[in-house]
């Protein structure tokens, strides 16, 4: 584990830049509630990350759905919730709500749909796009979850989108309120993070980051909103991590072993991340509209990617699982 890396220095300063030195000195906040709030409590996209790239939503779409202009929330409605109808789902840390929203607009499967998330400027941003498309069964709670009252044997769908790696004690999550608030056979579907707890990754995976990032171009990786390039990756410290957001993958790598603990997976599909997310944040602005030399250089760093997680778990993974119960 690595307590303090020169990449926390980098990160800080570009976080700076493009958030203002108010978001900075919230960091500095000895209530760690409100240094995670301070992460999330911001509805525009200040940064560049790899899942922003068009051609990566492609690779990630066939990876888990098979075609890769079908989303996931489109397999769902397809397959999953075919001819279902009056499902009660809840999505536990929402943020901005755009999948659940767009589940909502059919509303002959969806009854209910209820998204919680710490973060109030989130829920407001959730609440007024779905206003603006008339939708009735959707509701929005700026919540603590621990505050949340989990009705027994109640809902049919839990659903996570990138927020249960900021859950402690995954297990303990999970039996407690995750099983309970589910009915018979219910399902918990989960769009989620992985991979090494803390993002402390072993030296082989940062090792290949790097080699990822060699084969770009030092043309297109000079860093969003700034004249500075990227050059190397060595992964973030525990003290960054911790002050920035203390629940940031806290415990991410219980997801799996915890799920498969309580539930029978029906669908897993891991879809990657381990090198792209690393290798691309801050720099794939340049690859959101591609050229013939663009596209190359994203086909060649998906071969990588590929040929690494021939002997690694992947960190990313879109999964299906009912109920034991």
């Amino acid at each position: 584990m690595r307590l303090i890396t020169f990449d926390d220095f980098i990160d800080t300063y570009f976080k700076i830049i493009q958030r203002g030195g108010s978001f900075f000195l919230s960091k500095f906040s000895i209530y760690k509630e409100k240094r995670t709030k301070s992460a999330f409590n911001n509805s525009l996209n200040e940064s560049s990350y790899a899942w922003n790239i068009p051609k990566v939503k492609e690779r990630w779409n066939f990876l888990i759905t098979g075609n890769k202009k079908t989303t996931y929330n489109d397999y769902l409605i397809s397959n999953t919730f075919k001819n279902k109808n009056g499902i009660k789902l809840l999505s536990i840390g929402s943020g901005v709500s755009n999948r659940e929203i767009e589940m909502a607009e059919n509303t002959e499967i969806f009854k209910e749909i209820i998204c919680i998330d710490i973060s109030e400027n989130l829920m407001k941003t959730a609440e007024k796009n779905a206003k603006s498309k008339g939708l009735k069964n959707i509701k929005f709670i700026t919540l603590n979850i621990y505050e949340f009252d989990f009705k027994p044997n109640y809902f049919d769908v839990v659903y996570f989108k990138a927020s249960l790696h900021h859950f402690d004690k995954v297990d303990t999550f999970l039996k407690k309120y995750v099983c309970k608030t589910l009915q018979e056979k219910g399902l918990l579907i989960i769009d989620e993070f992985v991979g090494a707890n803390r993002l402390q990754f072993k030296k082989s995976q940062i090792k290949a980051i790097n080699n990822v990032i060699e084969t770009i171009p030092k043309k297109y990786r000079t860093r969003y909103k700034s004249n500075f390039r990227k050059n190397k990756f060595r992964g973030p410290g525990l003290v960054r991590m911790i002050i920035a957001d203390p629940s940031e993958c806290i415990d991410s790598e219980s997801i799996l072993p915890s799920i498969h603990k309580y539930f029978n997976p029906i669908l897993e599909k891991p879809y990657g991340g381990n090198l792209l997310i690393s290798a691309f944040r801050d720099i794939s602005h340049h690859f959101y509209i591609l050229d013939d030399e663009k596209e190359k250089i994203l086909e060649g760093v998906f071969l990588i990617e590929d040929e690494f997680l021939k002997t690694h778990k992947s960190d990313y993974l879109f999964g299906i699982y009912e109920n034991k119960k």
